[in-house]
């Protein structure tokens, strides 16, 4: 066989590098390691004491209060995980008391949706590596993994979690259903530097410094040993995190990471599944794309990082996709019509900067009270509310809302989602506009603070548990330039009136680099301001999606209350673009779930008013796999599902809360496309 290989490269005859042939034999496709991928990290669970879906806490450890760790001082890597698995499923889900926790989903609850007495342990092996970016991917394959019949499901984090960020959304529906998980934390994470101390993140979770971490770090800023210190001095107990402070705007590559994180689920099952090849150390590949069903999922960030990663597929790697409430940014606003009722929406297709620097001015208006009006009383002086009294500023700040895009059913969720708007609009400054740390965009940084909103540092044992504690985003915005010194931005002062208005000033800076102009004369902004809203409209047009699903079949989901992620800005005019795209070849359908917001949480605080959503990512993820694997199983048509609220949080939530998707919506349910016209019924 030898001197056959070589009389036949010397006759110019290329020998694939897949692999040889035997003579009467196919050729063996080797199993390559894709060359982006860094070392592989592994371990396997036995579903016992330990597994892939509760770090061994099982459904009631998972309802539990946070593990102790041995050494609160110095937890162990595998301490770490376990904390950082209870505190992400706990983050997306809710499971409290009547949630349907246990009933009709959680850790027991089976691939059928039938609730079981055990504790939901699931057997396998996991695998992680850095990508390209230091972006982590993961790959969990179950026990149960059906190599004859074999499906991978992507679990790209939602928010700016770090790799465990999809646990419990995609990552247990795979893993119920025997399908391998490709995770990928999208260049977010937990990526926490402390200056004080020059430490970062491990993939392991573990803390380093970064002299020693190197090219091991989740996240090390860029900045020589004597700005480090130097910041650190002028401005002590700092941080920074990845996704903010990377100045690579991760998220134009967030469907790059679903996709890689898919290839490295191939590599993997090849390698565990894969025979020997002759060399006696590469395996035959056995699984690929053409006989293996992907579907690209998640919620969130990681849904719309779904989405463009099938946008962007050029291998055929992804099969179908079934996602929920995804931050998706539409090119193009125009093109399409969207119409709810007789009416055409307001605001559709806007940018995530735009309608949360937007949101971030109004929203704290709407959570102020009598003995702290401040926002409502500073942005009536600059002209932009009306009212003379809290009440009617209120009233009007919703009623801008509304006009910008946001729907009525929104109205008893901006109170709640003030702070929440406030941190994206922040994090997102920096990252779309790739600035550092240093730059203080608009005045803010992020830190620890205490009661009085002053920063403080980060405590030893903080530092040591922030791989489990951290969700990407730090919760305190710090705004320098508060008079009187730095404050969290609720007790900022505003040096343009002096007055406790929550930072407005360093508010309508945002929302002057997100429009290109000053937010309260709408003269054109110059000089550094406008150098800075450029880069920022420059990231932001870096990350919009085209619509192109190029044919694959795709559901998404989304609660028609979403205050965070509004309908009208994202899922409803995703549909319109497509629609303009792809025009008949389309295959996506789409499903607005009434009552249901971003935050299933909600549906525990105002249970006459939500629903929790998590169940109706399961069923387009059901609807998805069967359609996949018969075409005789047509996907569900686009519509409206009829949810039903509680009258208070002791009534136990049930499938007549949460009917199932309907294979023939009543007319008053459907939502059609007509040409580029997408039509919901109110």
């Amino acid at each position: 066989m030898q001197t056959n290989i070589i009389l036949l490269a010397l006759a110019g005859i290329t020998i694939a590098a897949c692999g040889a042939r035997h003579e009467n034999d196919a050729p063996e496709e080797l199993n390559i390691k894709p060359g982006y991928l860094g070392d592989i990290s592994s371990k396997t669970y036995d579903g016992a004491s330990d597994d892939l879906l509760t770090a061994g806490l099982g459904k009631t450890g998972l309802a539990g209060a946070v593990p102790a760790y041995a050494d609160p001082a110095s937890p162990t890597a595998a301490e770490l995980r376990r904390n950082a698995i209870h505190a992400n499923y706990r983050a997306v889900l809710d499971i409290s008391a009547n949630s349907g926790y246990g009933t009709l989903y959680g850790p027991n609850v089976d691939a059928k949706g039938v609730a079981g007495a055990g504790e939901g342990r699931i057997a396998g092996s996991e695998y992680l590596a850095y990508g390209d970016g230091n972006v982590t991917l993961m790959v969990q394959v179950p026990a149960g993994f059906d190599v004859k019949n074999p499906c991978i499901v992507t679990g790209t984090s939602s928010g700016s979690r770090g790799i465990y960020g999809a646990i419990g959304s995609a990552g247990e529906w795979g893993l119920k259903n025997n399908c391998a998980v490709a995770y990928a934390d999208k260049g977010s994470g937990t990526g926490l530097y402390t200056f004080d101390d020059d430490s970062v993140n491990l993939q392991s979770g573990l803390r380093s410094t970064r002299a020693a971490a190197g090219q091991n770090a989740i996240f090390a800023p860029t900045l020589s040993d004597a700005e480090r210190n130097a910041f650190a001095s002028a401005y002590p107990g700092r941080v920074a995190f990845k996704h903010a402070h990377s100045q690579q705007n991760p998220e134009k590559d967030w469907g790059k990471a679903t996709l890689q994180a898919v290839e490295f689920a191939f590599y993997v099952l090849n390698e565990k599944y894969g025979t020997l090849a002759r060399d006696n150390k590469s395996h035959i590949i056995v699984l690929t794309p053409k006989n293996t069903i992907t579907i690209a999922s998640s919620i969130s960030n990681g849904a719309g990082s779904a989405l463009l990663a099938a946008e962007q597929d050029t291998k055929g790697l992804i099969t179908g996709v079934a996602a929920s409430e995804p931050q998706i940014q539409p090119k193009s606003a125009s093109g399409y019509t969207v119409r709810q009722g007789a009416a055409a929406v307001t605001g559709q297709g806007k940018s995530l900067f735009d309608y949360s620097t937007y949101a971030a001015l109004y929203q704290p208006c709407i959570a102020a009270t009598a003995a702290a009006p401040g926002r409502c009383s500073a942005l009536v002086a600059k002209g932009l509310l009306n009212g003379g009294d809290l009440t009617a500023q209120q009233t009007d700040a919703k009623a801008r809302l509304k006009a910008y895009g946001w729907l009525a059913d929104a109205d008893v969720l901006q109170a709640a989602h003030a702070g929440t708007n406030i941190l994206v609009a922040v994090t997102y400054a920096y990252a779309y506009g790739k600035f550092s740390v240093t730059d203080k965009v608009c005045g803010f940084t992020f830190a620890q603070t205490d009661a009085t909103g002053a920063p403080v540092a980060l405590t030893a044992a903080q530092k040591a548990a922030s791989f489990a504690t951290q969700n990407g985003i730090i919760g305190s915005v710090v705004y320098e330039d508060s008079v009187g010194g730095a404050k969290a931005y609720p007790f900022g002062v505003s040096p343009s009136n002096s007055q406790a208005d929550q930072s407005l000033d360093g508010f309508l800076c945002l929302r002057s680099l997100a429009t290109g102009v000053d937010a309260v004369t709408g003269a054109a902004l110059s000089g550094a301001l406008a150098t800075q809203s450029a880069r920022v409209r420059a990231g932001v047009a870096e990350v919009a999606a085209s619509g192109n699903l190029k044919g694959k079949p795709a559901i998404i989901v989304h609660g028609r209350s979403d205050t965070l992620i509004p309908v009208n800005f994202a899922s409803r005019a995703y549909l319109g673009l497509n629609a303009s795209v792809e025009g008949s070849a389309s295959k996506l359908r789409y499903i607005e779930v009434s009552n249901a917001n971003h935050f299933d949480s909600f549906a525990n605080a105002l249970p006459a008013s939500v629903v929790p959503l998590h169940l109706y990512l399961f069923r387009a993820l059901d609807a998805m796999l069967a359609n996949l694997r018969s075409s005789a199983t047509p996907l569900p048509p686009s519509q409206v599902v009829r949810t039903v609220t509680r009258v208070d949080n002791t009534t136990p939530i049930t499938v007549a809360n949460l009917p199932p998707l309907a294979s023939a919506p009543a007319a008053a349910n459907v939502i059609s496309v007509s040409g580029t016209t997408v039509a919901v019924p109110d």
